[in-house]
């Protein structure tokens, strides 16, 4: 009876699927949310079970919804693809996100972040990235014997997990795909796209400029010869 009393209490839980805090501070903490996100959905555009979501609320405990986090990005191996209001793990076959970044912005604060820190650690986290935009800093923690413990050296850190290698200049994060290829912010991806489509369109009208004028030599030659016929000459022995 106490069993059943337990699971109606449960199911009668609203878990929100906001938690009235900004996704962003400033536009270059949004930025960089949106770069590593999108960039992360393209690499992994063609695994069905590898989920990718920005500032999704993540609820680790079903019956609880105090206990929670909104990480500006995460993604989770092993669960579809799709369209969810929040993140409730026991709905996801209890899986967790393996990997988790947060942008800083001048609104963190200290006791914040160790919040989050102990949150990720306890449920599960295998990696855990911080980038400062405004500090050209990245910090990284890796899973170890049940504990987030920190990377040493992120210059040239290669996740993996998602196999992606990390660069610091003295100017900004940058971030390669397996393949070598680095993430682009949107506007760049898009120029990119641009030039490639102007590439192949100038390569076509180069294809077809020649096949233009083949077919006119071949047009000139069929003249010749016809006249040369009408000449009694054999084009066998020209």
């Amino acid at each position: 009876m106490v069993e059943s009393v337990s699971i109606s209490n449960q199911s009668n839980i609203t878990y929100p699927e906001r938690d009235g805090n900004p996704m962003s501070d400033n536009t270059k903490q949004f930025r960089w949310i949106v770069v590593i996100k999108e960039n992360l959905e393209l690499l992994f555009a063609d695994n069905p079970n590898t989920f990718v979501a920005g500032d999704l609320l993540w609820y680790p405990i079903e019956g609880d919804n105090k206990t929670r986090q909104a990480p500006d990005v995460m993604i989770v191996f092993g669960r579809p693809k799709g369209d969810r209001g929040s993140y409730r793990q026991w709905v996801e076959d209890h899986v967790n996100p393996q990997v988790v970044f947060e942008i800083l912005s001048p609104g963190n604060r200290l006791l914040e972040m160790a919040k989050k820190f102990k949150f990720y650690e306890h449920h599960g986290v295998e990696e855990y990235y911080i980038y400062d935009p405004d500090k050209i800093d990245l910090q990284g923690w890796l899973r170890n014997n049940g504990e987030l413990s920190v990377i040493e050296e992120m210059k040239g850190w290669v996740s993996p997990r998602l196999g992606i290698k990390f660069e610091l200049t003295s100017e900004t994060l940058e971030i390669f795909r397996p393949d070598g290829d680095k993430f682009l912010t949107f506007v760049e991806l898009g120029k990119l796209r641009e030039n490639e489509t102007k590439r192949a369109d100038d390569e076509q009208k180069r294809v077809n400029e020649l096949q233009e004028q083949l077919q006119q030599e071949r047009e000139q030659r069929k003249r010749l010869e016809d006249k040369l016929r009408e000449l009694g000459i054999d084009i066998n022995n020209v």
